[in-house]
């Protein structure tokens, strides 16, 4: 499979600046790879779909204000974007300077403090605080890491609007877009149908907005990304598959923790890095079902939806929310997956 495989065109101005006023009131296109038809819907439709006993599983994290302006010890402007915490100390970034950073270099921070590049690869580098608390320092002086499609400068809104309702683990550099469609009416209504809600933790990471770089998809290595996935939730899936229902992803980052968890068949707990990379022919093991934003062209995301209901069929889709003027990406509109919804 080559990276053209997975192109369609979308017009920019489809692409969204701005979240709706309401998180729920987004449209969503209802999608059933069993039947190969869809159907224009509204998120607001999403628990009418679903049965008693269905499973949602989320994802938890939370967005860091992931991007530092940093200088060289020669004054050179050093742009950083979090990649992943490491330690109280130690963290991943990808470096953006006029002049490529090196082994050894030290970077000074804008709470004074300095840090070490330990090492570099490519974009990548491994930095080492002299002082000590990451999170501390981007949440006093980091900005919120909206995607580069979105061609403004973030504003205030966007530290409460570029988040979940439910997010609570710190460690992100970009929202698990899907749940930003939710709000506290939305899932008070799914607990009230019997539609119950379990939590996955996957840190994304700024690899999240890299390119792929190869023709051949097969040869593309994805960027770690912290993931948990607790024993709770482990017996929440056994639980749903044993009584009949259906579990719904809601996101590919929580559609990747889940599968990451069962890599080896068996769904376990999993406190690890993963690098699941999932594109048409690989199996899903976890989840029956997913609900997703738009993404972008040649991306892995689109790759990982292509995989569960099949490229052809996506891509039709995808045309035909172009043509219908869905909203793309981040703030974008939504998409079901939910085989067997439409036949």
């Amino acid at each position: 499979m080559r990276i053209s495989d997975f192109h369609y065109d979308l017009p920019s101005e489809l692409i969204a600046q701005e979240p709706l006023p309401e998180r729920s009131a987004s449209r969503m296109l209802l999608v059933d790879p069993l039947a190969a038809r869809w159907q224009d819907c509204q998120v607001r439709d999403l628990p009418d779909l679903l049965r008693p006993g269905d499973l949602l599983v989320f994802n938890d994290t939370r967005v860091l204000p992931a991007r530092l302006a940093a200088r060289k010890e020669t004054g050179g402007a050093v742009e950083l974007l979090l990649d992943r915490i490491l330690s109280d100390r130690r963290a991943v970034f990808l470096a953006r300077s006029s002049k490529p950073l090196r082994a050894g270099m030290r970077l000074a921070l804008p709470d004074g403090s300095w840090a070490r590049v330990e090492e570099k690869q490519e974009m990548q580098v491994w930095l080492e605080r002299e002082g000590e608390d990451w999170l501390a320092l981007l949440e006093a002086h980091g900005a919120v890491p909206l995607p580069p499609y979105i061609q403004r400068a973030a504003e205030a809104e966007d530290r409460e609007r570029y988040q979940t309702v439910y997010a609570r683990e710190p460690g992100a550099v970009a929202a698990p877009t899907a749940g930003l469609h939710f709000d506290d009416a939305l899932l008070a209504r799914f607990a009230a149908l019997g539609v119950e809600s379990s939590f996955v933790t996957l840190h994304v990471g700024a690899g999240t907005f890299l390119p792929v770089r190869v023709d051949d998809i097969t040869q593309h290595q994805m960027h770690a990304e912290i993931t948990r996935v607790g024993v709770e939730t482990v017996a929440a899936v056994n639980a749903a598959k044993a009584r009949g229902g259906r579990v719904i992803a809601v996101g590919t980052t929580a559609c990747r923790a889940l599968e990451s968890a069962a890599a080896d068949g068996t769904l376990r707990p999993y406190a690890d890095e993963t690098r699941l990379f999932l594109y048409p022919g690989k199996e899903f093991r976890v989840i029956d079902a997913l609900f997703t934003n738009f993404h972008l062209p040649e991306s892995t995301l689109l790759m990982l939806v292509s995989a569960l209901a099949g490229r052809e069929f996506i891509l039709a889709a995808y045309r035909h929310a172009v043509a219908q003027r869905y909203r793309f990406f981040s703030y974008g509109d939504a998409m079901l997956i939910l085989p067997g919804a439409l036949a």
